[in-house]
């Protein structure tokens, strides 16, 4: 249907709106993947470089906590490299998604490893949660004890680095959702 020299499709909405919803769909999917590769790729070198060290009665007799100490935190560090690495990878899809607001197939292919990379990311920060809180708490009833008191530094440290991951599964979220909406609104 045409109205004034322009093409209206479904409800009287004119296609130049439509491909400009997209396209600024599309700009703040870029957006959202560039801050979702920083706040991973942060999260891993944060706690890649966390580590402290206490002396025990003499110098030469040392505690020492690292990430890789726990296989659940190497986890984390693997998931946020691997889902850093994908954003990065991404970003030309992006781009192209604002160049042309009209494709389709490689939205859907966007979607379905961004379901993927919200899952890894999702495991690991979540398991990455459970042991933090154990080193804060503890559990009195299998015997396990607070380790924070001693390594206050360490925890500080693993702590934060789970702030990006979170920020990182929120803003996966949104994409999905915004590439949900973009492939709704087809021009």
């Amino acid at each position: 249907m045409k109205a004034g020299g322009i093409e209206l499709g479904e409800g009287g909405k004119s296609s130049t709106s439509r491909s400009g919803v997209n396209k600024g769909v599309s700009v703040l999917d870029f957006i959202f993947r560039i801050l979702a590769f920083i706040g991973t790729l942060g999260s891993a070198i944060a706690m890649v470089t966390t580590n402290e060290t206490l002396p025990f009665f003499t110098r030469f007799f040392q505690f020492r906590a690292e990430y890789d100490d726990l296989p659940t935190f190497t986890f984390f560090v693997v998931a946020n490299a691997i889902v850093s690495g994908y954003l990065l990878l991404s970003l030309p899809f992006s781009i192209f998604h604002i160049v042309r607001s009209s494709a389709q197939r490689t939205r859907m292919i966007l979607i379905f490893f961004d379901m993927v990379m919200l899952a890894l990311l999702t495991a690991g920060a979540s398991a990455a949660a459970a042991i933090v809180y154990l080193a804060h708490k503890g559990n009195a009833r299998v015997n396990w004890l607070a380790i924070c008191q001693q390594f206050n530094s360490f925890c500080q440290r693993t702590s934060g680095s789970l702030i990006g991951s979170f920020a990182g599964i929120i803003l996966l979220a949104l994409l999905i959702m915004l590439l949900g909406v973009a492939l709704a609104r087809r021009p």
